[in-house]
């Protein structure tokens, strides 16, 4: 029977752990242990300290998740969340703690989600006062944050202090975007238990995209590989023909570097893509929430004294165009990321090709062009190229400006 691990694709040593954990934390909660007794070793201990379940079940107040952009890191999160609230502690999928975990409508489930390139300090304390309170529905408070390594400094602290004085039956889960934690700060992940995720299977994400989706089979096999193990991605890919034009024009631009106008020409396509892209995404969001504060301040009223409170809600406006702009670059670093890994699938191509490596393309609708590419650059070759596009990836992550990150990448794949 399908329940709220289902979707977790290909991360069946993950799905063990957190059953074993939800089922400890379920066993805590009928012995009517103290709230606030979690050991921060893994086990949980009743109110005399000793230890009231197994030790390898698991459960603690604060959990990490990581793994590659698309293994499940916020669906692994929610799903252990909805397990948490479940009234048969299985994650069952059908009880109403499940349902509503999993609808986002859980009144004790607090879900962050940055849409800028930071997580403030102001909002990690307003949502660690909220988290003290008590469980309304008597089982746990659950916060989950996606992108933990967007936290500021200041905004790290206030989580920390919280994990580490744990208001009661409260529990912390974190999404760090990598295989390794390295950009949260080392005092909250030496407080964390680790939940290591994996790019999973192309087959595992076209099963998913047929069954949940209901994607034709060689579509879904077509967008699994493509996307590279990214459920999300290849979803888009087999049902968005946009999505699909955007990545044929990212791997038009090997053929296109015939030189170095050609370079730069690609490099300036590929910004403007992006940004394009990303201006999509965010320009209902951004009208519908500037129309909200204007109504909010009273925009359109007549009554005594309402132009004087638009002419004193400037700072709220300003306030709000700061939020909206963060959240565009963010959508344009992330749209180019995802040109990024379509180009680094290229060139990987090239490379096992020229290795003759028995494993399948990525683009398996560009692997003839990648062989080409292979016997022209053989193995050294098609390697650098390869690096190239991952350094540059490398390059924006640490705030590199985009447009000069990428005219350098342009450059060193036409040089080769």
């Amino acid at each position: 029977m399908p329940d709220v691990f289902t979707d977790l694709v290909g991360q069946d040593e993950a799905v063990e752990t957190l059953r074993r954990a939800a089922a400890s934390a379920a066993a805590v909660l009928r012995a009517g242990s103290p709230a606030g007794t979690v050991d921060p070793d893994g086990g949980d201990v009743d109110a005399g300290g000793e230890r009231a379940v197994d030790p390898r079940a698991g459960m603690t107040h604060a959990w990490i998740f990581t793994g590659p952009p698309g293994s499940g890191r916020s669906v692994a999160a929610r799903a252990f969340a909805a397990a948490l609230q479940c009234v048969h502690g299985t994650g069952c999928g059908e009880c109403p703690g499940c349902h509503t975990t999993m609808t986002g409508t859980h009144a004790d489930v607090r879900l962050v989600v940055p849409e800028g390139l930071s997580i403030s300090v102001g909002e990690m304390r307003s949502l660690v006062l909220r988290a003290a309170s008590t469980p309304s529905g008597g089982r746990w408070q659950v916060v989950i944050i996606e992108d933990a390594d967007r936290l500021t400094e200041a905004a790290g602290n206030a989580l920390l202090k919280a994990i580490e004085e744990p208001p009661p039956r409260t529990v912390f889960l974190l999404c760090a975007p990598s295989t390794h934690p390295d950009d949260v700060s080392v005092t909250i992940r030496s407080r964390c238990r680790l939940v290591p995720l994996r790019q999973p299977p192309a087959e595992a994400v076209a099963e998913v995209l047929v069954r949940r989706d209901g994607i034709a089979p060689d579509v879904a096999a077509w967008a699994g590989a493509a996307a590279q193990g990214h459920v999300g991605r290849a979803r888009r890919l087999a049902r968005d023909p946009e999505a699909r034009k955007r990545r044929d024009a990212v791997l038009a631009v090997p053929r296109r570097l015939t030189g170095v106008g050609a370079a730069f020409d690609a490099a300036s396509a590929l910004i403007e893509a992006a940004e394009a892209e990303a201006a999509a995404a965010v320009v209902e969001a951004d009208e519908a929430e500037r129309a909200a504060l204007q109504t909010a301040l009273g925009a359109g009223g007549t009554g005594r004294g309402a132009a004087g409170a638009i002419r004193g809600a400037a700072g709220q406006l300003k306030e709000l165009e700061k939020r909206q702009k963060s959240r565009a670059t963010r959508a344009q670093r992330d749209a180019l990321d995802r040109a990024l890994v379509d180009l680094a699938g290229f060139y990987r191509d090239a490379l096992t090709t020229a290795l003759r490596a028995p494993v399948a393309p990525v683009h398996t609708d560009t692997a003839a062009l990648a062989a080409a590419g292979a016997q022209k650059w053989d193995a050294e070759g098609s390697l650098r190229r390869l690096e190239a596009v991952l350094a540059c990836r490398a390059a924006i992550e640490a705030n590199v400006k985009p447009r000069i990150a990428v005219e350098a990448m342009m450059l060193a794949l036409w040089r080769g």
